[in-house]
């Protein structure tokens, strides 16, 4: 069973920052890929920023020169520092875990977390 801990939403006026964490913990080896997406209710959830296990990174258009994605492959963590925030970035923001394989070559699949608020007052 992998689980997939968030940290860091909340509610911050336009033009500040936060920082969002995410800690994947269970029977883990390997995680090719980690990120964050976000979804407005009533919307489809939408790519943020991904993070490969090699430190290639992928950033929506929205989000480019604002946002820097981080990871600890050994920790198995991933975090999104989020600068110059703008109320259209208000959403519920899921970290992801894709493509996570096991100490026994075994592919277990693709694991979400529960979701962060993020607000951004104007």
């Amino acid at each position: 069973q992998v689980q997939l801990l968030e940290s860091g939403g909340g509610l911050v006026q336009a033009g500040g920052s936060l920082r969002l964490s995410c800690a994947a913990s269970g029977s883990i080896f390997s995680i090719n890929a980690m990120g964050w997406y976000r979804q407005a209710p009533g919307k489809q959830r939408e790519l943020v920023a991904v993070i490969s296990s090699g430190g290639r990174t992928n950033y929506a258009d929205a989000v480019k020169g604002r946002f820097t994605i981080s990871r600890d492959n050994a920790k198995n963590t991933v975090s999104l520092q989020m600068n110059s925030l703008k109320p259209e970035d208000t959403f519920v923001y899921y970290c992801a875990a894709l493509g996570v394989y096991s100490g026994s070559g075994n592919r277990l699949g693709d694991y979400w977390g529960q979701g962060t608020q993020v607000t951004v007052s104007s």
